[in-house]
């Protein structure tokens, strides 16, 4: 049984939007796609983020975070039942740097799973994805199925929750 993709979608919303607090709320970090496999998200810009105040290219840390978050997500796509996927290994190629005042654009896909991992890459880009700022691969953990029994229904409660507090329709 696959994972219901517009619960996984509730989950990333959740996990990016809930938390004022939150590494998402603090590099301006947010979910674009979820798909069966795979998962898109946006950096935008800020000051905060400036690595290099002399050039005001974004710091490397908030590009890694970026990818991280991204496989993660892309990585919980492929579960049987709604979980997390916690990061086992990553690593992040560099190619340049991000084009200042403009938002990075993070992609990223399951290309294998095991039955205890799942292997990820992804890719960090601004204009042109064949012009990418950063290449990812990444393993995540692939949890045994009943480790997150109830993690659903808390879930959707609390995204139900966080929609109302919003003003909107879950």
């Amino acid at each position: 049984m696959a994972v219901d993709l517009d619960d996984v979608r509730k989950l990333c919303e959740l996990m990016t939007q809930a938390n004022r607090g939150d590494h998402f709320h603090a590099l301006g970090i947010e979910v674009l796609e979820i798909f069966r496999g795979g998962a898109s998200m946006k950096l935008e810009y800020h000051e905060d983020l400036v690595g290099d105040p002399a050039t005001g290219v974004v710091h490397g840390g908030a590009i890694t975070a970026l990818l991280d978050s991204c496989c993660g997500f892309a990585a919980s796509t492929v579960l049987d039942e709604l979980g997390l996927t916690p990061t086992i290994d990553l690593r992040i190629d560099y190619m340049g740097a991000a084009e200042p005042h403009k938002p990075i654009i993070g992609k990223a896909e399951v290309y294998r799973t095991t039955k205890n991992v799942i292997f990820t890459r992804g890719v960090a880009f601004q204009d042109d994805e064949s012009r990418p700022v950063a290449h990812a691969v990444g393993n995540f953990v692939a949890l045994e199925p009943g480790t997150f029994d109830n993690f659903r229904e808390g879930v959707l409660s609390a995204y139900a929750k966080m929609v109302a507090e919003q003003g909107g329709a879950a």
